[in-house]
């Protein structure tokens, strides 16, 4: 027998035992359970944003995946390949399920093989290589509802970003920019902006429903002027160890989103980083804390009828047996490091993606690169009882390794590899010049303008320029 294909939207439909993940059998349609569906291509927090409103729609969300075939058949080439989307998708808190291989036409068969009445979508269009609306079949039906696209912020964006080696996108000091301190425009515009970067910050902080507190914040304000701000005026024979035990650490830290503090029992767990392009290689390093968690979760009886049963009885509901701190570097400690235009996102979108996923608990905005003993101790939550890094070249160096004192503490553990281990912004950026004239393909299509053959050249110029420095401030600082 044929397969059977979706009269509209032409795509197959799969038989009992062939669906991409379970139900295999058709669901009954509930009015509180959502379809989303797209290419989500190295996720940021305005995918979220976009899976954040339509969670609020209703009691859980299904997200469907279009595979690398058909977004390059009808929009150009993916920058994240689809187990890498996979992961980020999963990873999102607002999102219930994720359905990869779903048709680039949505589909009303799939929708409703998954019990999903409605299906939400940006107020953006989007095409099918046709140049018809992918949702068309969809809304003939009734069964669209429309939800706020993110503004300021798309994968093309931050192509554009990396393209055009654009510095404009940073953030001196988030404090500042909250207030209207800080960037372009009028008192009044700049003010209305902080405002709603709060206010984003604040929702992205919610529980997996979408409405309840849930993801606590501070930001971090160093007492002295951060090591990396003075580098040009030390001299190679300064002691830079005795600057950081001096400087580091000591600082204020600032309450933006109340959330959900640590619970009786849970371990206390750090770690930081810069998170720029927030991809499959960070999620994935998450992931496995949470899992390296789990499984000491298990060894002390966590997870057992009776413990579960004590902790429901005394604080109203179950928990994880850790709660994650994450700690997210400035963009000037970022940009000192990495040169060129790095970040590609700023301090504020970093902390978004952060803040949306599903393995954290807690953020610190503007995080010092060395955690100190002074910052570690003095954490709103109290000493960490774990601080969690990967396996990278930051640690090979015990003369200026930033978690010495995470280490003289007893509390420094190392993470092992993961199957998205080389995937990070300079990974990402290296994919999209590699193959630069595509994706200046895909921006024309959407009427935007090209980098150029000037811009790429510039580009590879700078990233020389970028690697020479890093190597003289290693040679130099150990930095």
């Amino acid at each position: 027998m044929p397969p059977k294909r979706d009269p509209e939207a032409g795509c197959l439909i799969p038989e009992a035992g062939q669906w991409p993940v379970d139900p295999q059998e058709d669901q009954d349609i509930q009015e509180e359970r959502l379809w989303i569906d797209g290419c989500f291509d190295f996720f940021h927090h305005g995918h979220a944003g976009v899976m954040l409103q339509s969670r609020r729609l209703g009691s859980s969300l299904i997200v469907g995946l279009h595979s690398d075939e058909d977004i390059a058949a009808n929009k150009g080439p993916t920058v994240m390949n689809l187990a890498e989307r996979i992961a980020a998708v999963e990873a999102c808190r607002f999102a219930t399920k994720c359905v990869p291989h779903a048709p680039y036409v949505t589909s009303l068969a799939w929708i409703s093989h998954y019990g999903c009445r409605f299906v939400t979508h940006g107020d953006d269009i989007t095409s099918d290589a046709g140049g018809e609306d992918c949702y068309r079949f969809v809304k003939r039906a009734g069964r669209m509802k429309i939800v706020k696209r993110t503004p300021g912020i798309s994968t093309t964006d931050l192509v554009g970003r990396m393209l055009l080696c654009t510095k404009e996108h940073f953030i001196k000091n988030l404090p500042d920019a909250l207030e209207g301190k800080e960037g372009k425009g009028s008192e009044e515009e700049r003010k209305e902006r902080g405002e709603e970067m709060l206010k984003r910050i604040r929702e992205y902080a919610a529980a997996p429903n979408g409405r309840d507190e849930f993801v606590q914040i501070w930001n971090w304000t160093p007492k002295h002027r951060p090591l990396e701000r003075r580098m040009s005026t030390l001299k190679a024979s300064d002691d830079l160890q005795r600057i950081q035990n001096h400087d580091h650490g000591k600082g204020t830290f600032t309450p933006l989103v109340s959330g959900l503090s640590p619970r009786p029992g849970q371990r206390i767990v750090y770690i930081d980083g810069g998170f720029d392009l927030f991809s499959s290689g960070h999620i994935a390093f998450l992931q496995t804390v949470s899992e390296l968690e789990t499984k000491l979760g298990e060894e002390r009886a966590w997870f057992t009828d009776e413990s579960i049963l004590k902790r429901v009885k005394d604080t109203g509901s179950d928990y994880a047996p850790a709660y994650v701190i994450v700690g997210i570097h400035t963009d000037e400690v970022i940009n000192y490091y990495k040169r060129l235009n790095y970040p590609i996102m700023n301090l504020f979108e970093r902390g978004l993606c952060v803040t949306q996923c599903r393995y954290i608990h807690a953020v610190v905005f503007s995080a010092p690169h060395t955690p100190s003993s002074s910052y570690l101790t003095n954490l709103p939550t109290g000493t960490p009882d774990v601080v969690y890094h990967g396996p990278t070249s930051t640690l090979q160096s015990p003369a200026t390794d930033p978690y010495a004192d995470a280490r003289s503490l007893g509390i420094f553990e190392e993470t092992p590899e993961h199957k998205f281990q080389e995937v990070n912004a300079e990974n990402i950026v290296k994919r999209i010049m590699d193959k630069r004239f595509d994706y200046e393909e895909r921006q024309r299509k959407k009427g935007e303008k090209g980098a150029g053959e000037e811009a790429h050249r510039r580009r590879e110029e700078l990233e020389k320029e970028r690697m020479r420095r890093a190597s003289e401030v290693e040679r130099q600082f150990g930095a």
